[in-house]
């Protein structure tokens, strides 16, 4: 099955998210940057990072399962829209406190995207080529964020406004392309029908979700959930860009060049793995993708020049591409279809718990045990995922559609 044979809402939904993630990354160079400069104490620093994902702990799982009852399409807009005036809280703000506060509204409004952005993905799809399809879809949705990077980091740098501070002036623009994202996903018919095509069913239950932990293989993948995205943004969001301005003293300009690196190996890798992964399994991809990252994740602090970082970014981009495409096509196919929506809300749920202790731990580390032991200790913790995973069996008897 050819892209010219998917549906037609599928590539309005890659539209969607590629101008979403576009909006999302412009401040990804230099936000942890940022937040030290409005907080030098540096006790609320990491929070600007960790409160994306405190707003979103508890709003995954209810949002799967109302989408498993009335649809995805409404959720998706309204985490748009509530995303998008997130975005223009942070444009407006002079301080830490209400950079913190916008922050937090516009991680909600992700959280409501991506849930149900991901369960219809998986609803228009069979088993066979969910994995190419989702891979696809996500390889194109994070060239927004590897365009984004860079061009934030130099409108960062090299814009000068009396009145408006280049970093706010980013900000802005970030809103405008959230909010050009709403009205192509409201404007969508094919949008607004998807979820009454492909959510009814049953009602769901709370209970019934919960009790899908007491599969071996949902919690352990719910498990590597939560550490993955501890190390996307303890290490990748938050420590990373520091190391690189404090102790290899590059300029933000540059940090948004390493960062478009990473990025570009995500990308690569979420196509390749997807397509992978229809063919030989997920749970290899996976595993393969934990030890690609760690590795890359030690060679960062024996590194110095920043064309080596360059290339480390790529590398650790592509394993981290590779874990973070496979892993939710995992959880989909150890689940029953009519509970998808719920399970993909517990498997956010437990990454977005992930998301907002990272920043704080890592940071911690890296003012009490040194700059370089983040890297050490995030390597080890993928270490401990691939020990695992490898326990987790797969038969082919557990996925239903």
């Amino acid at each position: 099955m050819g892209l010219k044979s998917y549906p037609r809402v599928y590539f309005e939904l890659v539209f969607i998210g590629f101008t979403l993630v576009m909006g999302m990354g412009l401040s990804s160079a230099f936000l942890s940057i940022l937040a030290t400069e409005l907080d030098p104490s540096g006790i609320l620093a990491s929070f600007v990072l960790s409160v994306w994902f405190l707003s979103r702990i508890f709003m995954e799982l209810p949002s799967g399962i109302i989408s498993d009852r009335i649809g995805r399409s409404r959720l998706l807009i309204m985490g748009l829209a509530i995303g998008g005036c997130g975005a223009l809280l942070c444009a407006l703000s002079n301080s830490i406190y209400i950079l913190i506060l916008g922050r937090g509204i516009w991680g909600l409004g992700t959280a409501l995207y991506f849930m149900n952005n991901t369960a219809m993905i998986l609803d228009l799809f069979d088993t066979s080529i969910r994995g190419r399809a989702l891979g696809t879809f996500q390889g194109i949705e994070f060239m927004g964020s590897f365009i984004g990077a860079p061009i934030g980091a130099f409108m960062a740098d090299r814009l000068e406004n009396p009145a408006i501070p280049s970093y706010n002036i980013v900000f802005y623009v970030a809103t405008g392309l959230i909010f050009c994202a709403f009205l192509m996903a409201f404007l969508s018919r094919d949008i607004r029908q998807i979820g009454v095509l492909k959510s009814s069913g049953p009602r769901v239950s709370v209970r019934e979700v919960l009790l899908a932990l007491t599969n071996w293989g949902v919690a352990i993948v719910c498990v590597n959930s939560f550490f993955r995205m501890l190390i996307m943004q303890g290490i990748n969001s938050t420590v990373f860009p520091l190391y690189l301005n404090r102790e290899v003293e590059l300029s933000v300009e540059l940090i948004g060049i390493v960062v478009g690196a990473r990025t570009a190996g995500h990308i690569m890798a979420t196509v390749v793995a997807g397509y992978l992964s229809d063919k030989i399994g997920r749970k290899p991809i996976v595993i393969a993708g934990m030890l690609i990252e760690g590795v890359s994740l030690y060679v960062y602090t024996v590194v110095s020049s920043f064309e080596f970082f360059i290339l480390a970014g790529l590398i650790a981009g592509f394993g981290e591409g590779m874990v973070f495409v496979c892993l939710v096509v995992l959880l989909s196919e150890v689940v029953a279809s009519r509970i998808r929506g719920g399970a993909i809300g517990l498997y956010r749920t437990f990454m977005d718990i992930g998301g907002f202790a990272g920043p704080v731990l890592f940071m911690i580390a890296f003012d009490n045990f040194g700059s370089t032991s983040p890297f050490y200790f995030a390597a080890a913790i993928l270490m401990l995922n691939v020990l695992l995973l490898t326990t987790v069996k797969i038969h082919p008897s557990s996925r239903e559609d």
